[in-house]
């Protein structure tokens, strides 16, 4: 396939309701779409996850935008991709940036799924026809609130409850949602609110039976959570701390880890994905996928990569109705007695609702090639 159009969309959309985590609270999500087209007029879409200030890492929908216009594009733009594999390949020589890569790579998996007239599940090598899905919950002030909202997803379905935490907002707060649910699979997220003087806190947690506590430590670290997994009998979950197969190796050989949380943004793309997967499967490690307040666009791609089969634990990816009054795909994701059925349609499954795309862009670029 020969990649003839590239068009980025600045979208600007306002979650439902605000969203709280240790490094901040916000409610309008900016972010970048990016179509591509081939030779043939086939189109693909992928999603930029980075926030429009580097809380979660270093990037922004910013930085994103200019790396993509001013380095990423010009690498494919024009080029003869035959398997999506390529395209990490055609980005080695510049460094990191893994949300702005990821954002073109999944366009790309996209494109070549639906050229190949294929889901890109089965492009992916995914093997279920539907996935558990868990949800995430930000931050409360109010305890009594947090129990109500998680009552309302435990009715809803939801297999597993993941809730922020951060220091003045954790114990306390774990030992009532599990007064109130003793038996709900349950883990905490701490998104690199702890330090190693935190020990014999996050000892506590111990008591409440977590399915793991998520990146509780500095998110460049694996040598400090390798001692503090040698305290705790929860297991330690990566997320910030893994941006490649590389990190996944180091942590699994220090032990500074038992589960990796898999972000396609965060590790670079789908194929980087499917790596860590794989290796994840051979040294069993269990994996999940981890959210970013995607669109319906990004979340797409989620749900196609959680039909691998080491994707052990549910994931983030929630109904289209958990975040959006209004999603820019159709249909809208929906989840079942906490299920979501991966659809039938080539590439990610779900259609571009052109109308709201466009009801959100704040911005929109193109590039031809020549």
């Amino acid at each position: 396939m020969i990649i003839k159009e590239i068009n980025i969309r600045k979208m600007k959309m306002t979650m439902k309701s605000p969203f709280t985590t240790s490094f901040g609270t916000f409610q309008d999500k900016d972010f970048l779409l990016l179509e591509v087209k081939d030779d043939l007029g086939n189109t693909g879409w992928g999603e930029s996850v980075a926030f429009h200030s580097p809380w979660y890492n270093e990037e922004t929908m910013e930085t994103n935008l200019h790396m993509l216009r001013d380095f990423l594009i010009p690498l494919v733009l024009g080029k003869k991709i035959g398997h999506p594999d390529e395209v990490s390949e055609l980005f080695t020589a510049l460094r990191k940036n893994n949300m702005a890569k990821s954002t073109v790579e999944g366009a790309i998996w996209d494109l070549y799924s639906k050229r190949n007239k294929m889901t890109l599940a089965k492009a992916l090598g995914g093997e279920r026809d539907k996935i558990e899905v868990g949800i995430s919950i930000g931050i409360h002030e109010n305890v009594a609130d947090l129990i109500e909202t998680v009552r309302g997803f435990v009715d809803e379905g939801y297999k597993r409850i993941k809730v922020k935490i951060k220091p003045g907002n954790d114990v306390g707060v774990i030992r009532e949602i599990r007064k109130n649910f003793p038996d709900v699979p349950l883990m905490a997220d701490a998104n690199s609110a702890y330090t190693l003087e935190d020990v014999e806190l996050l000892k506590e947690l111990d008591e409440f039976n977590l399915t793991m506590i998520e990146q509780p430590l500095a998110s460049d670290d694996i040598i400090d959570h390798a001692a503090l997994q040698k305290y705790l009998e929860t297991p330690i979950c990566l997320d910030e701390s893994i941006h490649s197969l590389e990190d996944t190796r180091k942590a699994v050989e220090l032990g500074s880890t038992k589960i990796i949380n898999i972000k396609i943004g965060r590790v670079g793309g789908l194929t980087e994905a499917k790596k860590i997967h794989d290796y994840c499967m051979e040294h069993q490690i269990p994996v999940w996928c981890g959210g970013m307040l995607e669109s319906g666009i990004g979340r797409a791609h989620n749900i196609a990569l959680t039909t691998l089969p080491n994707f052990i634990f549910p994931g983030d990816t929630a109904a289209s109705s958990r975040y959006w009054e209004e999603d820019v795909i159709s249909p809208e994701i929906i989840v079942v007695d906490g299920y979501i059925t991966i659809p039938t349609a080539y590439g990610i499954g779900y259609e571009p609702k052109m109308k709201a795309i466009g009801k959100y862009t704040v911005e929109k670029m193109q590039f031809k090639a020549e």
